[in-house]
């Protein structure tokens, strides 16, 4: 029986403890008043089992209620290019493990786990930012570095 389960609403703290941590882990900040939100977004999100943002989770084998570790993604849809007709791509993100429960492979089955997700959707192109501590998983998931460069604006 698989540790694995796709989140539900209930889940939308825990993820965002997580991702918390994981925002922590590349650029500290005492900064949580994005907190609130992003956990009623997310309820929102999860709460549509045929949406598209889908989140897949371990519960934490030694904490009742809490969360081990996380994956979370969604389906974008832009115009069609070659390589991908559809124009519809996947990004993946959120991807963390409770400090305490690293190196069992909880990330990989979460990131499996969501991976079939999009395959069962029909995204074929799937997207994301990876760590340095993230990018040797990513690699063994078939991941590659890509040469387009990315620029952001903050309106």
């Amino acid at each position: 029986m698989s540790l694995v389960r796709r989140a539900v609403p209930e889940d939308a703290p825990e993820l965002v403890r997580l991702r918390k941590i994981m925002l922590d882990s590349m650029s500290p900040s005492s900064d949580v008043s994005w907190q609130p939100v992003t956990t009623e977004a997310l309820r929102a999100h999860l709460s549509d089992p045929d949406g598209e943002l889908a989140a897949f989770v371990i519960d934490s084998p030694t904490d009742r209620g809490r969360l081990a570790a996380c994956a979370t993604g969604t389906i974008n849809h832009s115009l069609g290019s070659p390589g991908n007709p559809s124009g519809t791509s996947g990004h993946v993100f959120n991807v963390c493990t409770d400090p305490q429960h690293r190196r069992q492979g909880y990330s990989r089955a979460c990131m499996e786990a969501l991976l079939d997700w999009f395959r069962q959707r029909d995204v074929r192109r799937i997207d994301l930012h990876a760590t340095a501590q993230g990018e040797p998983l990513y690699a063994s998931l078939g991941f590659a570095r890509t040469p387009a460069p990315s620029m952001r604006l903050t309106l």
